[in-house]
């Protein structure tokens, strides 16, 4: 797996998962009816963010991350990230390669930490990733995400020094 940063030509081939993920309305706090320019903006980030693919040896895009300031002025000094793997290549290690990549990346940019803003809690497998890579959870705002299945459900801030 190879994680490089994004083009404009790896756009059409993130959209799809982009949408069908959040459309299912379970882990994003993006509306779920986001058309294409919209997501295109909030996903495909300029400097000082940046969006990288994995992309298996044939070229197909496995999943996407996007890594940003958390803040701006004072608070600029902690990093934020967000991100996403098409359901058709889960459970290879692609979620895992973006988070160690987001992390590295964060520690050579000279971020403090990172925060997670919003974790949806039933995104067991996010939570226990994360957890994994050395992210606590500091908080969980009850009742902060309106699941489509499971009704009201607490939303987390992760957060690891770097």
């Amino acid at each position: 797996m190879l994680i490089r940063d994004a083009t404009a030509a790896d756009w059409p081939a993130v959209w799809p998962f982009f949408r069908t993920v959040v459309r299912a309305g379970e882990t994003y706090t993006y509306p779920r009816d986001i058309d294409e320019p919209a997501a295109r903006a909030s996903w495909m980030l300029e400097p000082p963010g940046r969006t990288v693919v994995a992309v298996d040896a044939s070229g197909t895009v496995l999943g996407s991350a996007k890594m940003n300031p958390n803040h701006l002025g004072g608070a600029s000094h902690i990093a934020s990230a967000s991100f996403m793997v098409d359901p058709r290549y889960r459970r290879r290690g692609t979620g895992r390669a973006l988070g160690e990549h987001v992390l590295a990346w964060a520690r050579a940019e000279g971020y403090r930490a990172m925060q997670f803003n919003a974790v949806v809690e039933t995104n067991t497998g996010a939570v226990a990733l994360w957890r994994s890579l050395g992210f606590t959870i500091m908080t969980t705002l009850p009742e902060g995400f309106h699941h489509p299945a499971k009704g009201y459900v607490g939303l987390h801030i992760m957060y690891q020094q770097l």
